[in-house]
């Protein structure tokens, strides 16, 4: 990879210029609160399949500048977790600030205001207290869920997400059942000829009309990658250098993990080219693997665009901006892709938080999980937190990183339930009637890449029975 760009020449090459190009860390380093009473806006940013494949989490291959300038000015949660390796769940949770079950927000197509009928969504949390709220790109799964919650209609660009731009892509498509060509493109165009700039731009314009008006906003954008298909202008994937793109180091099963902790990656196959059974070929996951990284970088740029637009317009000082990816992502680590599973890959995912008054360039390596994001943000700006939230404000930690916090944080996909402690992930599979059909317990002191499932080994047996524990308080 081009590991000697640098920041100020990643920003000209994507046609950013040095106006865009803040003194990492010293933004809010001296911001004061909010003066005269007034309300806090809220950038409110959702990245779809972004793992923490980040420079500000101490993969220097990757560049991701802008996203790295906006952790150093804030507050970067280096051990944050989703609460569902998939993203229709996990937004539903998050925005609704409840626990997945068994049989609540369970699958990519879910409907947070079915699962959870009459849940006081966040954005009309925030609406409900006076908040302009609008919704550009991919916020909810599904654009008109909970529609109530936004002040706007919810804008996506028009067109299939998949996004194809060659025309040979375009016509493999068609001929594919479920409308999926190619798991990659890099086409020679603009970054809004792809969506995401699209919505970067629609972002910009609504912060433009925003900026006089006399309510404070909440304003959320989704952005669709690094989500599949890696469709991404070529310049970003001009930025690496294919030989120097690294293969997973772990790619095979576990020893000792059982059938249910792995899947098929069914998504991935349904592509165009992707083998049906097997792993991989060398050259075709360094490409996929190339196409992510691309697909990053570009996202990347397009939240820079956003943040140097908020910066120009005098809007900073005065707005939260919260970044997070909705799960994470395996990129060939234990011998899958995609996410759909409970191991470490796909549910440590990234959480960036600045905010006035809150010193910059914080690390924090307390458990935190996506139910906390709502809660904080409601202390953040002043409103009351409704009862039925299932998380913790972490507000008091961005104030103090070093006090006692959480033991532990959960998550769950269909019938596995994990708790991540401080030391460890355990994860058990349970059928309706309770019954225990399959565990995994791995020691992250020695093993957090989870090569080796330690959970029935003897002198772990009440180590296991009290994670077990701890996973059926959380149930109830």
């Amino acid at each position: 990879m081009n590991s000697m760009l640098t920041r100020r020449d990643f920003l000209k090459a994507v046609g950013m210029g040095t106006a865009a190009l803040a003194t990492p860390g010293c933004l809010f380093a001296a911001r004061k609160g909010v003066a005269g009473g007034k309300k806090a806006n809220v950038l409110f940013i959702a990245v779809d399949d972004l793992r923490p494949q980040l420079g500000c989490y101490g993969h220097k291959q990757m560049l991701s500048p802008n996203i790295d300038g906006l952790a150093a000015d804030g507050v970067i949660f280096l051990r944050s977790y989703c609460q569902v390796p998939v993203c229709g769940a996990s937004r539903a949770s998050l925005l609704t600030g409840v626990r997945p079950t068994r049989d609540r927000f369970i699958s990519y197509n879910v409907w947070a205001e079915k699962d959870l009928p009459g849940a006081l969504s966040l954005p009309k949390h925030f609406k409900n207290n006076g908040y302009h709220t609008i919704s550009n790109g991919k916020v909810f799964h599904h654009s008109n869920d909970c529609r109530d919650g936004w002040s706007e209609n919810p804008w996506r660009p028009k067109g299939t997400w998949r996004n194809y731009l060659l025309e040979k892509n375009k016509a493999i498509a068609k001929k594919n059942s479920r409308g999926k060509g190619p798991a990659f493109e890099s086409a020679d165009v603009s970054d809004n000829a792809y969506f995401d700039g699209m919505i970067a731009d629609k972002t910009i314009s609504d912060l433009r009309r925003l900026k006089d008006t006399d309510r404070p906003f909440f304003l959320a954008l989704g952005f669709l990658k690094p989500h599949l298909p890696f469709n991404a202008p070529e310049k970003y994937w001009d930025f690496y250098k294919r030989e120097e793109i690294d293969l997973a180091d772990n790619p095979f099963r576990p020893r000792g993990a059982p059938d249910a902790a792995l899947h098929n990656w069914g998504e991935l196959r349904a592509y165009t080219g992707i083998p049906r059974k097997g792993p991989l070929p060398d050259d075709l996951a360094r490409t996929l693997i190339h196409g992510y990284y691309a697909c990053v970088s570009y996202t990347d740029a397009q939240i820079g665009k956003v943040l140097a637009e908020l910066d120009r317009l005098g809007l900073r000082d005065n707005t939260i901006v919260v970044l997070w990816g909705d799960h994470g992502w395996n990129l060939g680590e234990h011998g899958l892709w995609c996410k759909h599973c409970n191991f470490e890959t796909s549910l440590h995912s990234p959480l960036i938080v600045t905010a006035p008054g809150i010193k910059g360039g914080t690390r924090i390596n307390a458990l935190t999980e996506y139910l906390d994001i709502y809660p904080s943000l409601c202390q953040l700006c002043n409103l009351p937190l409704p009862a039925h939230l299932q998380g913790r404000s972490f507000v008091p930690l961005m104030k103090r990183p070093e006090r006692l916090w959480k033991k532990a944080v959960f998550s769950r996909y269909y019938n596995g339930d994990s708790v991540k402690t401080d030391r460890y992930r355990y994860t058990e599979w349970r059928r309706k009637n309770g019954e225990v059909y399959a565990r995994m317990l791995y020691d992250h002191n020695v093993d957090w890449v989870e090569n080796v499932n330690i959970s029935e080994r003897p002198e772990n047996k009440e180590l296991v029975k009290k994670l077990s524990k701890m996973l059926q308080e959380i149930r109830r």
